[in-house]
């Protein structure tokens, strides 16, 4: 029996945000030593390095920097990429010329993954912006390139009202949209494939909790091992703007490669990304 549409986003609303919040919560400072390598790779010379040097220089609470920005960027992301997946799926199917209950193949699925991250990359860069920051403050202070004052999640709202305006929420925009639209197409269809592979030719929605983590995770791989340069690439551009104009993208990269030339994707840093958050989505949808 399938649920009225208004429920139907409500479950992948809450769900969406559940999910967040425990990705957050469990994950913060992995990310937080992530950018702090990505930014500054001369500082460090890995994850063991960069998590004593933290420790030694700004305490236990360093790891967790970002947190409250990085809670809403979560939150908001995982609610509308979810909300966004629905429609997306129907557009796929009237864009294929399929019925409106049709079940969409895994490729087909990836895309309408993908095209809901669009909306998703809208409200995640404002807040990605400000988390980033103040994850890299420390650094940024010590350089010379900013005063010692932008310590609070406000004062970096009020910098950046005062230097750029509205629009100076959006640095990285660019960044977000190319690791969103094709990072997700690579999770959707990993965790669709995933999945197929657990269902053996039974419906997908009978699956249990252990299969939809496992999917989940093998979907967070495929999405990291595709757009971790990327990501590195927004990194720079969104916390190193905080001193002045930043190259954009196309300046960045070509800098990146210049001066340090194409490193291997250090697997370790991203791995706690591996559990994703339409696994909460999923396993909700199963119990309830």
């Amino acid at each position: 029996m399938k649920s009225n549409p208004a429920i139907q986003a409500a479950i992948d609303l809450t769900a969406g945000a559940a999910g967040g919040t425990a990705c957050v919560l469990t994950g913060q400072p992995f990310d937080t030593m992530k950018v702090k390598m990505q930014t500054f790779p001369d500082l460090y010379r890995g994850l063991t390095d960069c998590c004593l040097k933290t420790y030694s220089q700004v305490g236990f609470r360093g790891f967790y920097k970002g947190t409250s920005p990085a809670l809403i960027a979560n939150i908001a992301e995982n609610s509308v990429l979810f909300m966004c997946y629905g429609f997306c799926q129907q557009v796929v199917r009237k864009v294929v010329g399929l019925e409106k209950q049709a079940k969409l193949s895994d490729l087909q699925n990836a895309a309408a993954g993908s095209f809901a991250s669009a909306f998703a990359a809208l409200v995640l860069c404002p807040t990605e912006l400000v988390k980033c920051r103040l994850q890299t403050m420390y650094e940024m202070e010590m350089s010379g390139k900013i005063a010692k004052s932008q310590n609070t999640v406000w004062s970096v709202v009020k910098s950046i009202l005062r230097k750029d305006g509205p629009l100076g929420f959006y640095h990285g925009l660019s960044s977000t949209l190319l690791r969103e639209v094709p990072g997700y197409f690579f999770f959707f269809g990993g965790y669709e494939l995933s999945r197929s592979f657990f269902a053996s030719g039974r419906s997908k929605d009978e699956l249990g909790p252990v299969p939809l983590m496992l999917s989940g995770g093998f979907g967070g791989i495929c999405l990291w091992l595709a757009v971790y340069p990327v990501d590195c690439i927004k990194s720079r551009i969104q916390v190193l703007s905080m001193s002045g104009k930043q190259a954009g993208f196309i300046g960045t990269f070509i800098s990146i490669v210049k001066n340090e030339g194409i490193q291997p994707i250090p697997p370790a840093v991203e791995a706690w990304m591996s559990l994703d958050h339409s696994t909460t989505r999923e396993v909700l949808h199963h119990l309830f």
